[in-house]
Parts: structure tokens; sequence; C-alpha cells
């Protein structure tokens, strides 16, 4: 085997481990030149793309926070199919409903204002179903492993209006008034740009976060005000051997465009940082019912 084929077996190994593709489909695309073993995963190559998954992704840590997150599907997807242009995900069929309510901008009274993604629809797709924003040329479809499944969207409530029901094709004032994204809500834009790649990437790698929630099927996640993202978790995959894929996958792998900052070295063991954006890594004892119950049985 020629230096090159092993790199591409390298390169397919590292994405289906990440994804969970088919090692076929990975070896076809590091054939073709569109992965390598340092980015084994493709990149979202537009803004607006990035956007959008670094936003869901956000939403859904901070929405699922301390909830019961089924077979480890830490975000409600089990697997990616990543391209330049957009992405599917898979996902768990006992967490599909929840991932849409939690995405879906809604104005919450409880709350005190707008949740979910600003400007987010749904929307069909000869079959599939597709999460888009408002007048931006990017989507995640939506795959489920009943074919025939269609999803249980959210009503309104009491306190709760779901503005995507109200506004289909405009936007609602109180989404106009959000901001687009990280930059224009007058964070550095710098390490907004970084946190978005980071947020996409780590959607875009299911399979790896999964192994956190393997023990249990839970885990905790969550973002530092919409920022940085948490993952804390208890047995199963050490922490230095989760922080070892992820890097091994390309997640902290610095795009051209994203300046080094003096930040990107890791300040503890468990952080991986990246042009001033971080993702953290936190292993801790494990509280479980069972474990307990083996401790003082």
């Amino acid at each position: 085997m020629s230096r090159r084929t092993d790199n591409h077996h390298r390169a397919a190994a590292i994405c289906r481990a990440a994804t969970g593709l088919p090692h076929r489909t990975c070896l076809g695309w590091a054939e073709a030149g569109l992965i390598d073993y340092r980015q084994p995963v493709p990149d979202a190559e537009h803004e607006a793309q990035r956007v959008l998954e670094s936003l869901l992704l956000a939403e859904l840590a901070d929405g699922l926070r301390e909830s019961d997150h089924r077979d480890g599907a830490l975000f409600g997807f089990t697997s990616a199919r990543p391209a330049r242009t957009g992405l599917a995900l898979g996902l768990h069929p006992a967490m599909a409903d929840r991932v849409l309510a939690t995405v879906l901008p809604r104005m919450d009274e409880h709350y005190g204002g707008l949740r979910g993604v600003p400007g987010l629809r749904i929307v069909p797709t000869g079959g599939t179903w597709a999460l888009t924003r408002l007048h931006e040329r990017a989507a995640v479809h939506l795959l489920h492993p009943d074919p025939d499944w269609r999803p249980a969207l959210p009503e309104h409530g009491h306190g709760l209006t779901q503005l995507w029901r109200r506004n289909r094709h405009r936007l609602h004032p109180a989404e106009a008034a959000e901001p687009s994204g990280r930059a224009d809500a007058g964070d550095d834009p710098g390490s907004a740009a970084a946190q978005d790649w980071l947020n996409s990437r780590l959607l875009r790698r299911p399979r790896l976060l999964g192994a956190a929630g393997a023990a249990h099927g839970s885990a905790n996640v969550y973002t530092h005000g919409g920022g940085d993202v948490v993952l804390e978790w208890c047995c199963a995959v050490e922490r230095d051997e989760l922080e070892r894929r992820l890097r091994r996958s390309g997640l902290a792998q610095r795009p051209g465009r994203i300046p080094e900052r003096l930040r990107d070295q890791p300040w503890f063991p468990g952080e991986i940082a990246m042009g001033g954006a971080f993702v953290t890594l936190r292993r801790g004892p494990c509280y479980a019912p069972d474990a307990s119950a083996r401790r003082h049985g």
C-alpha cells in the first residue's frame, strides 16, 4: 500500500469515527481530495452555513442542558453527512421533537423574551425536512430512521408564541431586532468567527461526542452566554482520550482566514482553543444511581 493510499484510509477511518458515515463514503472523499488526515471531516465553506450550524449547536447546548440525553446523542443527533455547502444530520428518534422545540424561535413570557434561533424555519424538502434561516442560503437537513416520520411541531401555549408559525416567510420584529450572529452582537469579530468554526465542527462530529454519554446515555452540555461550549460527563471515555480524538479529527485545525491568538495555547487540561474560541472538556465523578448502588451495596 502506498503512503498516499495509506493516508487516504487514515483520513477515512477518522471521518467514519467522527460522523458515522460508511468507510467507503469517507474513502471516496479522501481519494477525491475533499478531506485529508489533517482535516478528515469537511468544513462548511460559507460563513452563513457555519453561523447557522453554530447557532443551532449553541441553542441545543443550552436548551438541552441537564436533560436526559439518550444513547449519547448529546445534541439530539446520531450521525452527520457533512459537505462544504451544507449538512445533513441523523436525528435520534426519541429526541427529534425535542430538538425542533428547542431551536425553532418563540416568544416565551416566562423566560422573558425570544428563545430559539432567530429567523429559523422548518421546510419540507421532498420527503425530508430542513432547517433554514430566512434571507440566508444555508440549510441543515434532518434525517430520521423512520422514512414516514413527520415532525410533531411545537404549538402555541400559555405565555408561548411560536414565531415561525405566525411569520413563515418574514422575520417577526423580535427576530429582526436580534443580531444575526456573534460578530453583529458586538463580540470580537475574530474570536466570534473562530467560535462559529469550532461550533460548526462539533455539530459535524456527533459520533465522537457520543463517547462522552456512552456509559449512562447522558452528559451535560452548555455554553457561556451562547459562546464557548462546555461538555461535562462521567465514566466511559477519559478526558485526555476524547480530547485526542477531537484534535485528531481536525477540530482545532486553524483555518488560514482565522488569525492565531496568544490565548490559543491551552491554559488547563481539557481546553481546546483556536483563534480565541474555546471548547472545554470536563470529566467528573459518577453520580448515576446504578453506580451509587454498586458502591454502597
